[in-house]
């Protein structure tokens, strides 16, 4: 399937796939949805997307759902913050591990 509206550039957000013309990931759109926005919800944060846009990042993600899934898991912070023996506060400061 075409999606017209995404495209992966090796130098953009690690050549993972974004919006064309933007730097927004696949990913950050996906993960807006599964907090329970809807597409005019995110487009009333993001406005200078198009509908379409959005729509076609959705298609994107279900088409590749594997792909974005694993984008998801590596982009956490848990690992990251292991490996340099930090964690993350409730307020969200990062701090070394007692």
């Amino acid at each position: 399937t075409l999606h017209p509206h995404i495209t992966r550039i090796p130098d953009v957000c690690g050549g993972r796939p974004v919006i064309r013309g933007t730097r927004i990931p696949v990913q950050t759109i996906v993960g807006y949805y599964k907090q329970g926005l809807g597409v005019d919800e995110i487009l009333a944060g993001l406005p200078h997307l198009t509908a379409a846009q959005v729509f076609d990042e959705l298609s994107y993600y279900h088409d590749h759902q594997a792909e974005i899934e694993a984008d998801i898991i590596a982009a956490e912070p848990g690992p990251l913050l292991a490996r340099y023996g930090l964690r993350m506060e409730p307020d969200g400061r990062v701090v070394p591990v007692e």
